[in-house]
């Protein structure tokens, strides 16, 4: 019986362990990906995009790289503790930087947890993808799909058009304009309507009960 207790003992203690262990391994960071560049220009680690979708992404991706440009999308399903995207985006630049003759990079990050998204560049790119540019992409063009019910595929559709605007000598479209979200009218009264309707339904049965019962009274002594 003591043998059985300690097993028991055990394996709940492992158990334990492993369900705590489970959040971290989720977690990802720059050291979790190969020292060199995949071949894929989509890793879906957060596993939010169909296959079709990837397939699609993919063509974008390699219709910016004749920009002279190596531009990838990764998505992940959370950070590893104390990085931002942007740092993680960053980091991962160094660590895909180090090949000499290779077309800068262009990163585009989403992370599911938060439903955040950043966009992060090479260097030599700064004077054609401006940090404001990259910025803005990242927060409002990308995040705004995200917020709006994880549309993980419309994000980077949305974020890949913008650069591509301005990779070919457009004219900056800019973020996407904010939907004001107006309520419908409706019979169905609010919870202020409805306090004050109690009240004054309240407010009537008490002057009837007070008139008719002293009446009522008079009467049947009365007789």
């Amino acid at each position: 019986m003591l043998r059985i207790s300690k097993l028991l003992a055990v394996l709940s203690a492992t158990c334990l362990s492993l369900w705590l262990l489970v959040p971290t391994a989720l977690a990802v960071a720059p050291v979790d990906f190969p020292s060199v560049r995949p071949s894929d220009p989509v890793l879906d680690g957060a596993e939010v995009l169909s296959r079709s979708s990837r397939t699609e992404l993919n063509a974008r991706l390699q219709e910016l790289d004749q920009q002279r440009l190596d531009a990838r999308l990764i998505t992940v399903r959370r950070l590893d503790y104390g990085l931002t995207l942007n740092s993680f985006g960053e980091q991962l630049l160094e660590r895909w930087s180090g090949t000499a003759g290779d077309a800068p990079l262009l990163l585009m990050l989403i992370e599911a947890q938060n439903k955040q998204a950043a966009v992060v560049a090479d260097s030599a790119l700064s004077s054609r993808l401006p940090a404001e540019l990259l910025r803005s992409t990242g927060r409002t063009t990308m995040s705004q799909p995200l917020r709006d019910g994880d549309r993980y595929r419309q994000a980077s559709l949305d974020g890949i058009e913008r650069l591509d605007v301005v990779l070919n000598g457009g004219e900056d479209p800019g973020p996407p304009v904010e939907v004001e979200r107006t309520t419908l009218p409706t019979n169905i009264p609010t919870k202020e309507e409805t306090e004050e309707s109690n009240a004054f339904t309240w407010v009537i049965v008490l002057l009837v009960v007070g008139t008719i019962v002293p009446m009522a009274t008079w009467w049947v002594f009365s007789r």
